[in-house]
């Protein structure tokens, strides 16, 4: 029962729960590992884009901050109100991509390989914040373009990790691990980036492809593998 003015549980969070409940009622022990610290969480990451302030204001006009529409997982960031539409090679576009808040110190824009596809882009699969020599687009938001001479690729997958994580799974930053998904189409991911921050909750990020090809659910089996 939620208290008066008390911050309702995360959308991740609910999931999670509903997953101890399927597998409570199973008889089953929950899909991650036995003494784990903290819960794993798993999200499909859809496309979006991190701009700067002055990419913010290009698009959007002088002075313009980002509108919070929902918060995510990661304490502090949110999905913006805020959506621009990227138009690729051709004149192609993607329209009402969302941008993610808050602002950053690069512009990067992160999309899924059918995303490329669609749009005539061979996408670099890169760690986020790695961007040099990537591809470039253009943005047009209300008030006018913003042309992005880098920044345009597909996110590596990754778990973000605390140090208590870290330590129990005996992984470091820059490390790979194993993502084992179950269900009916149960699948394992390979080479899952480790990032780690003193901020972070356990959480997977995998993009659409890779969630349409195992029917990721909230009551999806999974486990990380070192």
């Amino acid at each position: 029962m939620l208290v008066a003015n008390s911050t309702p549980p995360h959308r991740a969070v609910v999931e999670h729960l509903v997953r101890q409940a399927v597998y409570s009622r199973l008889g089953k022990p929950l899909p991650h590992a036995a003494g784990a610290p903290n819960p794993l969480v798993v999200n499909i990451s859809a496309r979006h884009c991190h701009l700067t302030q002055d990419a913010v204001e290009a698009l959007f006009g002088k002075g313009h901050k980002l509108q919070v529409h929902k918060w995510l997982y990661q304490e502090g960031q949110f999905a913006a109100k805020e959506t621009v539409t990227l138009i690729g090679p051709r004149s192609r576009v993607i329209s009402n991509l969302r941008i993610l808040g808050p602002c950053r110190t690069l512009n990067q824009v992160e999309l899924s390989y059918t995303d490329g596809i669609a749009l005539g882009f061979d996408l670099p699969l890169r760690s986020s914040g790695d961007i040099k020599g990537t591809l470039s687009c253009m943005l047009m938001g209300p008030a006018g373009f913003f042309e992005m001479e880098q920044g345009v690729i597909r996110a590596k997958r990754h778990v973000h990790m605390s140090a208590t994580d870290t330590k129990y799974y005996g992984v470091k930053a820059g490390d790979h691990m194993k993502l084992k998904i179950g269900g009916p189409s149960g699948i394992v991911l390979e080479n899952m980036l480790v990032r780690e921050d003193p901020s972070f909750k356990l959480e997977v990020h995998i993009d659409t492809d890779e969630g349409n090809a195992c029917n990721l659910l909230p009551s999806t089996p999974c486990a990380l593998l070192k």
